[in-house]
């Protein structure tokens, strides 16, 4: 299987853009806010969910593919965090934010299943 066949993989690809599509109409000091939720970390974290999975999944041990995951979880967290400031500050629509945060929740799910499921298929390259 291909990294880009995973769901999980393309829901953070999906949730990155539509953050970006999002911060994008920020005004400017609402993106250079230089701490917690400026725009460029909000993207920056929303990226790191599916780049970690990408580095994670192009390792050949399935334990160092599982700490890629586990960083992307961690991101997945951050952007949970971000995008709630950013809402309570008025930057997000409500609607964004309801959309946003069943995208995060969603993802959450699907990413522990692909966590507790990586080293445990026999013919899998990881498995080592």
């Amino acid at each position: 299987m291909r990294l880009e066949e995973l769901e999980v993989y393309q829901l953070t690809m999906k949730l990155g853009e539509h953050i970006w599509k999002v911060v994008a109409k920020w005004n400017y000091f609402a993106k250079d806010i230089p701490i917690n939720i400026g725009s460029k970390q909000l993207v920056r974290s929303a990226d790191s969910i599916s780049a970690n999975l990408g580095e994670g999944y192009g390792k050949f041990f399935y334990k160092e593919n599982r700490q890629f995951c586990y960083y992307s979880r961690g991101s997945l967290y951050e952007t949970k965090t971000r995008l709630t400031k950013s809402h309570n500050r008025g930057l997000l629509s409500d609607a964004d934010f309801q959309a946003l945060q069943e995208d995060i929740e969603k993802i959450a799910l699907k990413l522990n299943n692909y966590i507790n499921s990586t080293g445990k298929r026999k013919n899998d390259i990881n498995t080592q």
